[in-house]
């Protein structure tokens, strides 16, 4: 049934004894193995030395198991010791109600503590652990999330803090929040928006991070997608072109004001592993106010020239420059003229056969990269997974095997109405995948997440995101079809209704109802807020579907009416009764899924663009509202007082 993703079903399928009696774990360890015991008892206590992030992992785990926390005590039941290991290694040994802990840096014992917390189960009100030794180190140095907080939804505190959090117990280590306009700035705080994060928060993010053992890694655009900054006109001379997209390098003041956020930002995170200068898409450069000065110069100076002098600001932090490839990928001359430490992230997000050619491309011109796939969600009811998955597995693969520096894993919110919620799926499978020195698996993943994220080993959940892949996927009509685009789409257009033709709309609603069925009647222990935005995604995939059988069936149900017009006792005035109520269904649809969606948006984020998306809904309400009086006056002002019926297009005053 499940085109898309069999191997999602045939994961759940799995009864093999090997994958059976092996802990679910993610990402996998590099080796486990059994050990004699005597009991399964978990440890119960900690010392008060112990990595504080790492006992909130395991006292969260433990609470969503219903038990209580570990216990400090003087003679704890885990032991941490130190040994020659690799970077971010460690050893864990679990038997008989206590745990060794052997790493060769913090960081290890943290990640050993993350391993032993999805290792509990709870049993008569116990906590219980299997007799195990894990060996384990990463494959990619750096896992870093770069989650957009600037183009519709922006984290609250708490959720910040929840997403942090939840990246580290999958053992990231890097968290950058890509910001266009996003940053209070202290001396520019015009452009930011009203609810923005404030440099106090910032710093709040930098050290709540460090507790998990999680740089935080500033993103702040400052060259291209400024345009949130240049609408003002206090700024708009620094535009490329008028109120612009692109500061423009001909006048200082673009890079000033660019400086002085790398500054303020680098004052509240003193001294970040990187600082991320954007500068992407700057295709415009010498089409406006820099066009002399890219003729003289040429472009590739004019944008390393840029460049130089943003990393020259961040240099005395220690931090390294980070920057997107596209500009290097474009334009092979730039790359000489950069500065050698900065590290290219190179990006691409399409389901390409191979990325070996990007890889070596930045290999070859002598600069360390990160690898950076995309979660796929940005335009999409739920993540494309269908493309995301292979681009992540291919990505992150032939990135360890040409040993790049890290995975920079990224998530959009292009239209400004996704939820990260949404996203955990694909951003976790990067996680586990960057960690595993092995391929790892999609079977392999979906078999452990439920257990390991939501808290519960029941393959439902994993079942919940294929259909809803697969629902995505049986809704990709046509480049750039992105589901949210179809939502909001008119099913009474005829360019639209003949894309959807060849679209199995029951199978899709079937697939989203059996989502909306089971999360509505289980609650998972963890995550409930991730559960509760994949029943919105259901909903949504739901009434797309319903809203193209509508615009089928009134065409029908009015077609049936005029073919009987003159008949006595005829279904002519059935029909278009039938027809006003199913504009009516869908004016119910839209204004019931309005408090369903802000539910989910204030679960995660700040209310700043709430406003005009729950806009969308009233507005569709509305056009639902308005056709069913259009449809009530065409049944009594035409049918019952004259006879007759107009087509149905010249009723709705379609073009």
């Amino acid at each position: 049934m499940l085109r898309v993703f069999g191997t999602f079903a045939l994961a759940l399928l799995a009864t093999g004894a090997a994958l059976a009696q092996s802990p679910l774990l993610l990402p996998r360890p590099q080796s486990i193995a059994t050990v004699s015991c005597r009991s399964d008892r978990a440890p119960a206590s900690v010392a008060a030395s112990a990595d504080a992030g790492g006992v909130e992992i395991v006292d969260r785990r433990l609470a969503h198991l219903g038990l209580a926390r570990l216990r400090i005590a003087k003679h704890p039941a885990i032991h941490f010791g130190r040994a020659p290991m690799p970077a971010q290694g460690y050893r864990l040994t679990v038997r008989d109600g206590r745990a060794w802990i052997v790493s060769g840096d913090s960081a290890g014992a943290f990640y050993a503590m993350t391993t032993l917390a999805q290792l509990l189960r709870a049993r008569a009100g116990h906590a219980i652990a299997p007799c195990v030794r894990v060996v384990d180190a990463p494959a990619l140095r750096w896992r870093i999330l770069s989650d957009d907080v600037s183009r519709g939804p922006l984290p609250t505190m708490r959720y910040f803090r929840r997403r942090i959090r939840t990246i580290a117990a999958f053992k990231m280590n890097g968290y950058s929040p890509y910001m266009e306009n996003t940053f209070v700035s202290p001396t520019d705080p015009l452009p930011a928006p009203l609810d923005g994060i404030t440099p106090k928060q910032l710093g709040e993010l930098a050290r709540y991070a460090a507790r998990f053992h999680v740089a935080l890694i500033p993103e702040q655009q400052t060259f291209a997608h400024m345009h949130n900054t240049l609408k003002y006109e206090r700024y708009a001379a620094m535009a490329e072109l008028p109120h612009g997209f692109l500061l423009s390098p001909a006048n200082p003041a673009g890079l000033a004001y660019a400086e002085r956020l790398v500054r303020e930002e680098l004052a509240v995170v003193p001294h970040p592993p990187f600082f991320h200068v954007g500068s992407d898409e700057t295709s415009m450069l010498g089409d406006g106010q820099s066009a002399a000065m890219v003729k003289k110069l040429g472009k590739a100076r004019v944008y390393a020239d840029h460049i130089d002098a943003l990393a020259a600001t961040i240099a005395p932090s220690g931090a390294r420059t980070m920057l997107w490839d596209d500009g290097v990928e474009a334009d092979p001359a730039i790359a000489p003229l950069l500065p050698r430490n900065v590290v290219l992230i190179n990006w691409h997000y399409g389901k390409d056969r191979s990325f070996t050619k990007y890889i070596d491309l930045v290999a070859k011109d002598g600069f360390q990269q990160m690898v950076a796939p995309g979660a796929n969600n940005w335009s999409e009811l739920f993540p494309d997974l269908d493309t995301a998955i292979p681009n992540e597995r291919r990505f992150i693969d032939e990135g360890k095997a040409a040993r790049v520096l890290g995975l920079f894993q990224t998530v959009w919110h292009d239209d400004g109405e996704t939820l990260y919620a949404t996203t955990w799926y694909p951003v976790l499978y990067a996680a586990a995948d960057a960690w595993d020195a092995r391929d790892l698996s999609q079977r392999a993943f979906a078999r452990a997440f439920p257990e390991t994220f939501f808290g519960v080993d029941d393959p439902r959940y994993a079942s919940d995101i294929s259909a809803l892949a697969d629902a995505v996927h049986r809704l990709d009509v046509a480049p750039h079809e992105w589901t949210d685009r179809l939502f909001w789409s008119d099913p009474f257009d005829p360019k639209n209704e003949a894309r959807m033709n060849g679209v199995d709309l029951s199978a899709v609603r079937l697939e989203a109802e059996r989502v909306e069925q089971h999360l509505l009647t289980h609650t998972p222990p963890a995550h409930r807020g991730a559960a509760f935005a994949e029943f919105v995604a259901a909903r949504r995939i739901d009434v797309l579907a319903r809203a193209y059988q509508v615009a089928h069936e009134v065409r029908y149900y009015y077609r049936d009416a005029r073919k009987h017009i003159g008949e006595k006792n005829g279904p002519s005035f059935r029909d278009l009764l039938w027809c006003k109520y199913w504009f009516w269904e869908l004016r119910d649809w839209y204004e019931g899924l309005a408090p369903l969606y802000a539910r989910a948006w204030t679960n995660e984020s700040r209310p700043g663009h709430l406003a005009s998306n729950l806009e969308r809904y009233h507005m569709a309400a509305q056009r639902a509202i308005r056709r069913a009086d259009l449809m009530q006056r065409a049944t009594y002002n035409d049918f019952i007082a004259h006879g007759t019926l107009p087509p149905l297009d010249t009723v709705l005053h379609l073009p």
